[in-house]
């Protein structure tokens, strides 16, 4: 356990970042999900920019590699596009 002070309260800080990216992560995911499960393109475009939008912000603050994000986003605006050829 933490004994002096200055460890303490990076005990308390961490704790509370990661409860913060966690939070993140599951919106990341949720955000995904719902673009990928949506079947009407129009609807998934809008879909798209919000999960890309909040996507470019995770990676902005350090929660996740930009590399990891431009991965994702590549790959949900091929699906989005892969809906939109079809219809």
């Amino acid at each position: 356990m933490a004994q002096h002070k200055s460890a303490k309260k990076r005990v308390r800080s961490t704790k509370k970042r990661a409860e913060r990216n966690k939070a993140a992560l599951s919106k990341v995911k949720t955000l995904t999900k719902k673009v990928v499960d949506e079947k009407d393109p129009v609807k998934a475009q809008s879909l798209l920019v919000d999960a890309v939008s909040f996507l470019d912000k995770t990676a902005s603050k350090g929660r996740m590699h930009k590399n990891t994000v431009a991965r994702r986003k590549s790959s949900l605006t091929k699906h989005v596009n892969k809906l939109a050829a079809a219809k």
